[in-house]
């Protein structure tokens, strides 16, 4: 009785625990890495517009019987995507195609939950350290503002579109791992001062800031190639077909939304600004090294080098579904390795 009383009662002074909610956001940031690699296959797949509602609450109970199915496969009928590519689709099809959606979005509601119940229960027992509190509200609300983001995307491709506009779908993406990268930061903030209760908060450099925006655009590169479907372009590296660019690549017609909206010119530069975000990365890897860090300088070099391997087989492979989503996901392991990288640098003010 003594103990579950002590488990629910309320410090009446300050109890900090660093570590202990260090590891709960290395965990949020693990689930949130899984929806990021969930949301890829659902791409890959097709399927981010077989669920055609928006129910934050009652969508968390998916169709039960038979008639719920067909109510659900019906409203997906309804959309031009079912008509210009699924009208061969029977209910075990769609039903495929519905499982990934769901998952995707039983994912955001089991992050939010989680981040809810980290913060309460450390509010309550007063574990928060001095000057965190702010930055877990934001991170909370940015995962509220992801769901919005999430629906604003599906909604682009239920009226007029085939599919969800690959603007929108890109930043529904660079949101996600805003939220990631924000817990991991934090995560390591709070790994430091359960080392050293004197540390300050670590600071992004000049060059932190770099590494991260390069890599930032090219994560959004491979979300508008994904969008547009671009990686079936050109199968072929490092040429496009015969051609460095092809003849007839550039669409005058576009003008400057060529750069987003044309899918050899999105390609063609997400193939090239890769090395740009390589060179970066690596750059503030051994900045890291410099301050004596070892663990994000092994882990930038393998996941640079690893991502552009896969990145090659992706396009060499006509966008296989397996290693795309391997693509994908390594680009979130590097985005970690970067920001560890980007906070052992910023531990000290150099640059």
């Amino acid at each position: 009785m003594s103990a579950a009383m002590s488990l629910f009662s309320r410090p009446e002074q300050p109890a900090p625990r660093a570590l202990a909610l260090s590891n709960w956001l290395f965990l949020i940031a693990l689930l949130v890495f899984a929806i990021v690699v969930v949301g890829g296959i659902t791409r890959l797949t097709e399927s981010g517009l077989s669920i055609t509602e928006w129910k934050p609450v009652r969508g968390i109970i998916p169709p039960l019987n038979a008639a719920e199915w067909q109510a659900e496969f019906e409203n997906y009928k309804r959309i031009p995507q079912y008509a210009a590519f699924n009208l061969h689709m029977d209910l075990e099809g769609f039903k495929a195609i519905y499982f990934w959606e769901y998952l995707h979005r039983l994912l955001a509601r089991a992050i939010g939950a989680v981040l809810a119940a980290v913060m309460l229960v450390a509010w309550w027992k007063r574990a928060i350290p001095w000057g965190y509190g702010r930055r877990m509200i934001g991170i909370f609300l940015l995962g509220g503002l992801q769901g919005a983001i999430g629906w604003w995307m599906v909604y682009s491709g239920l009226s007029v579109r085939t599919e969800v506009s690959h603007i929108r779908l890109a930043v529904h993406l660079i949101a996600a791992l805003l939220i990631f990268a924000a817990l991991v930061w934090t995560a390591l903030d709070l790994r430091r001062l359960d080392r050293d209760p004197t540390a300050r908060p670590a600071s992004l450099t000049r060059l932190g800031l770099a590494a991260l925006l390069i890599l930032a655009i090219q994560i959004m590169l491979g979300a508008f190639v994904a969008g547009l479907r671009a990686g079936y372009a050109f199968a072929s590296w490092p040429r496009m077909g015969d051609q460095w660019f092809p003849s007839g690549g550039w669409n005058p017609a576009l003008g400057i939304a060529n750069l987003w909206d044309n899918p050899i010119v999105v390609q063609f530069i997400h193939r090239w600004w890769a090395w740009v975000a390589a060179f970066a990365a690596l750059a503030l890897a051994r900045a890291a090294r410099n301050h004596g860090a070892k663990g994000p300088v092994q882990a930038v070099a393998a996941l640079v080098a690893l991502q552009i391997g896969l990145g090659i087989a992706t396009l060499m492979t006509g966008v296989q579904i397996d290693i795309a989503v391997a693509h994908q996901a390594a680009a979130v392991l590097l985005l970690a390795a970067v920001l560890w990288a980007g906070h052992a640098v910023g531990q000290k003010k150099v640059l």
